[in-house]
C-alpha cells in the first residue's frame, strides 16, 4: 500500500521562520487622503486574506496556518502609490507570490500581502520598508 501523505510534511522543519509580509500605502491614512484608520486595516486584512487564499494549496501556506496563536505577521509601510506599485513589480519578476490588493470600484491600490515565506528568501526585497506606525 502506498504511505498516505502528511499534509504539510515536516512541520517543525516547515515552520521555522515562516511569516507573512504585509505592506500597505501610509498616505492614506494622512493628509490629503485621511482614510479612517479601520478602513486601512480592513485594506491589509484584505490583502492578507486574498494571499492566503489565492495560494493556499502552497504548503508554505497550509504550515503557516497551522501554527494557530504562533502565526507571524510584520506590517510594513509604503509611502505612496508609485512605491506600492514598484514594489509588486520587483515581487513579479522575483518569482515570489503575492497579492496586490485594489480598493473598488475605485480601482486605488492598497496594499500587498506575500503568502507566507521563510522570512530569509523574502526579507531582502522588504528592506527598503520600514515597520507601519
Amino acid at each position: 500500500p502506498a504511505a498516505r501523505a502528511v499534509p504539510y510534511g515536516n512541520m517543525a522543519a516547515a515552520t521555522a521562520g515562516l511569516v507573512q509580509y504585509v505592506v500597505l500605502r501610509g498616505d492614506l491614512a494622512r493628509p490629503p487622503r485621511s482614510w479612517p484608520l479601520g478602513a486601512v486595516v480592513a485594506q491589509g486584512c484584505h490583502a492578507a486574506l486574498a494571499a492566503i487564499h489565492g495560494y493556499r494549496e502552497h504548503p508554505d501556506t497550509g504550515a503557516y496556518l497551522e501554527q494557530g496563536d504562533a502565526m507571524r505577521t510584520v506590517v510594513l509601510e509604503a509611502p505612496d502609490e508609485n512605491s506600492l506599485l514598484d514594489l509588486s513589480e520587483i515581487l513579479k519578476n522575483k518569482g515570489v507570490d503575492h497579492r496586490l490588493w485594489m480598493e473598488n470600484p475605485e480601482g486605488i491600490p492598497t496594499c500587498l500581502a506575500l503568502r507566507p515565506y521563510p522570512k530569509n528568501q523574502v526579507q531582502p526585497h522588504l528592506r527598503k520598508f520600514k515597520l507601519l506606525k
